[in-house]
C-alpha cells in the first residue's frame, strides 16, 4: 500500500499542514524539519501526485525550459544553473528543443499546456510569434530568457548584448585592426551584437561595409562556410567577430583549411564564453555572459509570476564581460 501525507506526518511527529506545506514549498519551516520529512519521505519512497494537483488547479512544480539548439553548449549551462536553482524552490525543470522550427515550438507548447506546466522559460529565440502572442493572452507565466521582446508586454531576462557586441569589436580595435567581419544568425541578440558592432566601428571613425556582415545559421558548418566568403576576399578582414562561440570556431576551421594562422594572420573573437573557448587551439578569447545570475533570475522572476501572479512586467539586463585568450592579437 503507497504511504500518504498523514503516515509521513506521522512518522515526523508533525501535522499533515506542515507536510503538505514542505512537499509545496510554502510557509516557513525549518531547515531541520524540512530535512527530517523528506528523508521519511525518500525511506517510505512517497512521492506527490502531481498530476491529481494539476486536475484540482493547483500547481504541478514543473516548468518548461524552450531552447533553440542543442548543439549550442550554452545551453547546457543555462539549464544547469535554472535546474539547480529550480530545485532549490522545489521545482523540477523540463527542457525541450525546437530547432528554430515554428511547428515543433507549436508543438512542444500544446504538449506541455497539457501537462499543465505551471510556466516557461524560453532561451534565445521564438520563431512562432502567434503562439507568444497566445500565451501572453491567455496570461500562461512566461519569462524571456537571453533575448527580450521591447514590443511586447513579456518579462524578460537577458545580457546587454549591444554593449557585449561593442565590447568585441572595441577589443579587436585596440589591436590595429580597422577590416573587421562579423558573423552572425538572424536573431534579435545578434542583431543587438551587430548594432554595438557597427556603433563601435564608427565610434573610432572606421566604416561598417555591409559586405563585412554575413548572416547565416547558427552551426558551425554555415558558419565555416560564411567565414570562407570573407577570408576569400581580395581585401579580406584581418579580424572577425563570431556573434556566438559555435560561429567563431567557424571560422577559425575556416582560417585553418586556407592555411591562416588564427592570430598572427586572423584574429578570431566568440560571444558566450562557453567551455570550448578553452578547447580549441589557440584559445578563443569571447564574450562572457553572467549565466548563473542570468539563469538564477529568470527563474525567480517566472516562479514570483506562477505564486504571486505578479503583474508587473520586468525586463532585466545585464552586462557581459570581456574575456581575452590567445585567438586575437595585434595586427601585424
Amino acid at each position: 500500500m503507497k504511504p500518504t501525507i498523514y503516515d509521513i506526518a506521522k512518522v515526523a511527529g508533525v501535522s499533515t499542514a506542515t507536510v503538505s506545506k514542505v512537499i509545496n514549498n510554502k510557509g516557513r519551516i525549518s531547515d531541520r524539519t524540512k530535512e527530517k520529512i523528506y528523508q521519511i519521505m525518500d525511506e517510505m519512497r512517497y512521492r506527490p501526485n502531481v498530476l491529481a494537483s494539476a486536475l484540482k488547479g493547483k500547481c504541478t512544480y514543473q516548468i518548461a525550459l524552450l531552447i533553440p539548439d542543442m548543439d549550442n553548449p550554452i545551453y547546457a549551462q543555462y539549464l544547469k544553473h535554472i535546474e539547480d536553482r529550480g530545485q532549490e524552490l522545489g521545482f523540477s525543470i523540463v527542457m525541450c528543443s525546437t530547432d528554430n522550427n515554428p511547428e515543433k515550438e507549436a508543438k512542444h507548447i500544446t504538449l506541455l499546456r497539457q501537462k499543465k506546466v505551471d510556466g516557461f522559460i524560453i532561451a534565445s529565440k521564438f520563431s512562432n510569434e502567434e503562439l507568444l502572442s497566445e500565451l501572453l493572452q491567455d496570461e500562461v507565466p512566461v519569462v524571456l530568457f537571453a533575448h527580450e521582446r521591447p514590443e511586447m508586454a513579456i518579462d524578460s531576462v537577458t545580457v546587454d548584448d549591444y554593449w557585449g557586441g561593442f565590447m568585441a569589436t572595441e577589443h579587436l580595435i585596440s589591436l590595429k585592426h580597422e577590416k573587421i567581419g562579423v558573423i552572425a544568425d538572424d536573431s534579435i541578440s545578434c542583431r543587438e551584437r551587430i548594432r554595438g558592432y557597427t556603433s563601435a566601428l564608427r565610434s573610432a571613425g572606421l566604416s561598417a561595409e555591409d559586405n563585412m556582415i554575413v548572416i547565416t545559421r547558427s552551426k558551425m558548418a554555415d558558419a565555416e562556410i560564411a567565414a570562407g566568403t570573407l577570408l576569400d576576399l581580395t581585401d579580406r578582414p584581418t579580424a572577425i567577430f563570431g556573434c556566438n562561440d559555435i560561429m567563431a570556431i567557424g571560422v577559425m576551421q575556416a582560417a585553418r583549411k586556407r592555411h591562416l594562422t588564427v592570430p598572427d594572420e586572423l584574429s578570431v573573437i566568440g560571444f558566450d564564453n562557453t567551455q570550448m573557448c578553452t578547447i580549441v587551439v589557440p584559445e578563443l578569447s569571447s564574450i562572457a555572459m553572467p549565466v548563473h545570475e542570468l539563469g538564477k533570475k529568470a527563474i525567480d522572476m517566472l516562479i514570483d509570476k506562477i505564486e504571486r501572479q505578479a503583474n508587473l512586467k520586468q525586463n532585466i539586463k545585464m552586462p557581459p564581460q570581456l574575456v581575452i585568450r590567445n585567438s586575437t592579437s595585434k595586427k601585424k
